[in-house]
């Protein structure tokens, strides 16, 4: 007799299946501050970020893209859990999603829906998929911490 999965597991997937058919924060912005994108060449996932930062925090971002629900919907619970955060705070997030999909650690409140993404950690091979999006939104936050950046 199999062990039925926990009831959090189905409102999880619920989580990125509804941030896939309806995604946050599609299309782009109309003077960002800072653009970035990446793609995984292994399945081709693709990524774009249009960041508007000021005075050290997110005020606005959009995202572009396509690939497996994995990443469209981490790209979309990124964008919301980070606007309006100032870069380091978005950073730390990323850290602890990293460490989460990473290194199997326990997810941080400070981190809300993107718990979600947690049983990814179980497909070695999709953990890329989710932090697509989060690599790309390093990407554009180095953009935003650099001199030029600065001088503008």
């Amino acid at each position: 007799m199999a062990i039925a999965e926990p009831q959090f597991d189905d409102l999880y997937r619920e989580v990125i299946i509804d941030h896939f058919r309806k995604p946050r924060n599609r299309g782009t912005l109309p003077a960002p501050s800072q653009h970035a994108e990446g793609m995984n060449p292994v399945c081709g996932d693709e990524i774009a970020l249009d960041l508007d930062v000021s005075g050290g925090t997110i005020a606005a971002l959009a995202f572009t893209g396509q690939g497996c629900s994995i990443s469209q919907s981490s790209a979309s619970m990124m964008t919301q859990q980070v606007r309006g955060r100032s870069i380091v705070e978005a950073e730390r997030i990323a850290d602890l999603v990293s460490a989460m999909l990473v290194d199997g650690a326990e997810p941080s409140a400070e981190i809300g829906d993107l718990e979600a993404l947690q049983g990814v950690a179980k497909f070695p091979v999709r953990v890329k998929c989710a932090l697509l999006a989060w690599k790309v939104l390093r990407e554009g936050l180095d953009q935003a911490k650099s001199p030029a950046a600065a001088a503008l």
